[in-house]
């Protein structure tokens, strides 16, 4: 049977992490968690779970999980954010690979829950992910604050498994609105530390492109009001994020 690793990095998530630690019972043989120095309950939930709690400088999402995936006993790593939680039918997914476990790394999908409404369109599900994955066959990467694991063999073999990973995301629109002001903070500097820049019509086209794709092409309207809420925040964040670019570009 294969030893699976489950690694997660934490800041401040007492709301979530009970319920992504609970969620892995018996896959999990070793839960790794590295924190950013929480000042809530992170702390003490994780360590009456039994988890190795290991306490590191934030220094960027991709880097971050790199130094937590190192921090693993075992190669073969189970991914988890803390707002995230495997569905019963994925949970057995992952027990059958412990049993038989055949290829570089398993991709599986993601299902929102947006203030209490689970999302199926506006280009969120089903939000594939690489979470289960031979840690010696790549590593993380993108642009900080979005992540993925690439292999670094292109003939790597993946295999989709059955069943959701559960990502409560945000409870209140403006939960959101304030983490989309924090994204594109970050996203801005990343791109323009890559030598990127934002034009004018990059500026005011992004967002209607943006809003267009995700409500018709990608169905958000029938998602209802909170399809409708998603697909404008997203508009926004682009504006703000070619926005903001623009603006370093002009300081520098």
């Amino acid at each position: 049977m294969t030893r699976i690793s489950v690694v997660i990095i934490t800041r401040n998530e007492e709301q979530h992490i009970a319920r992504c630690l609970e969620s892995v019972r018996g896959v999990a043989d070793e839960i790794v968690v590295v924190d950013s120095f929480s000042t809530d309950k992170t702390r003490a939930i994780c360590q009456k779970h039994g988890v190795r709690f290991i306490r590191h400088k934030f220094e960027g999402h991709i880097e971050q999980k790199n130094f937590a995936m190192k921090q693993a006993k075992s190669p073969y790593i189970l991914s988890l954010d803390a707002d995230e939680a495997l569905s019963p039918e994925l949970r057995q997914s992952i027990l059958d690979v412990k049993n038989n476990w055949t290829s570089d790394g398993y991709k599986m999908n993601r299902l929102t829950n947006y203030c209490g409404a689970w999302i199926r369109h506006c280009g969120w599900y089903p939000d594939t992910k690489l979470r289960l994955l031979d840690a010696r066959k790549g590593s993380w990467s993108g642009t900080n604050p979005h992540d993925r694991f690439e292999m670094r063999d292109p003939g790597a073999t993946l295999e989709s498994l059955n069943g959701d990973i559960l990502h409560y995301s945000y409870s209140s629109i403006s939960g959101h609105l304030k983490q989309v002001d924090y994204f594109t903070e970050i996203s801005a500097r990343e791109l323009h530390a890559k030598g990127n820049r934002a034009t004018l019509f990059r500026i005011l086209a992004s967002p209607v492109f943006r809003f267009l794709r995700d409500y018709f092409w990608k169905r958000g309207f029938l998602d209802g009001y909170y399809g409708l809420m998603i697909c404008a925040i997203s508009s926004q964040a682009s504006f703000l994020k070619y926005a903001k670019l623009r603006e370093l570009s002009k300081n520098s």
